[in-house]
């Protein structure tokens, strides 16, 4: 297994870094949310669901400071071209969810985890 940690000489770095962004409660959430177009705060805040305000601030700043969404001059927030590319790599998780729907479905209902998890229709 590869170390968590790594040296900012190691060619691996940026992917350890995608890893720890990504890997943050929230963020995949908020991209996807994002994803279909621009929101506001409160809209998205309501999607979210049990995600606190202050949590979202805070994921939304993070994805701000790595350009993977911006803040829209009336307030509302969308996908940055770099957080667009982002999304198509990240398609391949999500036709792989869907493929083990069923398998994460019952994960969902029986770890403490999943119990904000919902489908996008």
């Amino acid at each position: 297994m590869r170390s968590a940690t790594a040296d900012d000489d190691d060619p691996e770095a940026p992917v350890y870094a995608a890893m720890d962004l990504l890997g943050q409660r929230w963020i995949l959430r908020v991209i996807w949310e994002l994803e279909p177009g621009a929101l506001g705060f409160l809209e998205l805040r309501r999607r979210m669901g049990n995600c606190s305000s202050s949590m979202l601030a805070d994921r939304l700043a993070t994805l701000t400071a790595a350009n993977i969404v911006t803040k829209l001059p009336d307030k509302s927030y969308e996908i940055t071209p770099s957080g667009t590319s982002l999304g198509r790599a990240l398609e391949q998780v999500w036709r792989w969810a869907d493929k083990h729907a069923a398998d994460l479905d019952t994960a969902t209902r029986t770890t403490p985890a999943g119990a904000g998890a919902r489908r996008r229709t």
